[in-house]
């Protein structure tokens, strides 16, 4: 990817590509591989797309989200510009457009995520602000995606050294609402960040793309009190997949908010206790090169073999299930190149025939 600042009418034509029902950064980032740029996307769309119910995002809204953006001092940055975090660019596919209200230098720094259970106990909150404020003392942005619990507390921990916090919903979205004063605080002193679009209120479906930029901005994930099946593990797995660290504070077994972590733990997360910990396990990442992000092959010509596509697509929609799956198992299971495989999983998100997961796995039905 070439690192490159956007001007307003290349940035207009990103948000409005992105904002488009359907198109996710996966469909983002195939599109954009196919057609070059945002603008020759949006141009070859309408012929790409006939006969789908797919409809451009309009010109008025994305005029109206851009001039919010401006009006209230907030950034959106693109994965190709250079204040874009260089982790959160190494992913496949980065989210393709952020949010972020603050300090955006704040992501510069090395980070370390710090999450766990909304229903947290006395002495996690405690453990967990005590970690953050350590961390930070020792030059580190905690990370964290504003929830009640050990999030808030890891926030407020670290609000002296800096803190970002990862929203589901837009960045000027206060959410949950008794966070208020935390919002503001770390609006003016720390970094709020959000790939959703301004006003728009979170959903369930927004924290799983939420959890991915948490881990994805981190060296490493630090999991204070989870229940074994909690929305905090969905973190410490896209922490693994982007080969982050996995760091948990043991608990007691009688606890069941305590349950995951000691999975996690069993399954050879490492065991934290103090700052100290964390920074020894993140610190063989801190010295790595920054990760290079090379610029995606242009995809084949599709209009040619048509047919094959269209019979591919059928073959995928056999193998598919309502369980996500990665793009490599499909590939291996349907035995055609590659490119051909994407090209039709591509035709198939963008007629609403499949669910793709930010992290690029594919389902079928929910």
């Amino acid at each position: 990817m070439q690192i490159r600042e956007l001007d307003w009418v290349e940035k207009c034509a990103w948000l409005r590509l992105i904002r488009t029902p359907r198109i996710g950064p996966v469909a983002f980032r195939d599109l954009m591989a196919r057609y070059g740029s945002a603008a020759e996307v949006i141009h070859a769309l309408p012929d790409f797309t006939r006969g789908s119910s797919l409809r451009l995002a309009s010109v008025a809204e994305i005029d109206r989200e851009m001039e919010a953006h401006v009006k209230l001092g907030i950034r959106l940055i693109a994965a190709c510009e250079p204040d874009y975090p260089t982790l959160l660019r190494a992913l496949d596919p980065p989210p393709p457009l952020i949010s972020v209200w603050g300090d955006v230098y704040i992501l510069a720094k090395p980070c370390v995520a710090l999450v766990g259970s909304r229903n947290a106990s006395a002495i996690g909150q405690r453990f967990a602000g005590k970690l953050a404020a350590e961390l930070g003392e020792a030059g580190v942005t905690v990370v964290s995606g504003f929830a009640r619990g050990i999030d808030t507390a890891a926030h407020h921990g670290s609000i002296p050294t800096g803190t970002a916090a990862v929203l589901g919903g837009g960045v000027d979205c206060i959410y949950p609402r008794q966070n208020a004063g935390l919002f503001e605080t770390i609006k003016n002193r720390g970094a709020l960040i959000s790939e959703s679009p301004l006003g728009q209120y979170p959903t369930a479906r927004d924290f799983p793309r939420r959890n991915r930029i948490i881990s994805g901005l981190s060296l490493g994930v630090v999991i204070i009190e989870s229940a074994e099946r909690s929305g905090t593990l969905i973190t410490a797995r896209y922490a693994l997949e982007q080969n982050r660290e996995v760091m948990a504070a043991p608990g007691s077994p009688l606890d069941p908010r305590s349950k995951g972590c000691n999975r996690l733990i069993r399954q050879g997360a490492t065991l934290i206790e103090t700052a100290d910990h964390v920074l020894d396990a993140v610190r063989h990442h801190v010295h790595r090169p920054p990760p290079t992000v090379d610029k995606p092959d242009r995809l084949m010509d599709f209009d040619v073999g048509n047919g094959d596509i269209a019979d591919i697509c059928q073959r995928l929609l056999g193998l598919l299930s309502p369980t996500p799956t990665t793009r490599d198992v499909l590939i291996r299971a349907c035995d055609v190149p590659a490119p051909l495989v994407s090209a039709a999983l591509l035709e198939m998100e963008l007629s609403g025939e499949i669910n793709v997961e930010p992290d690029g796995r594919v389902s079928v039905g929910g």
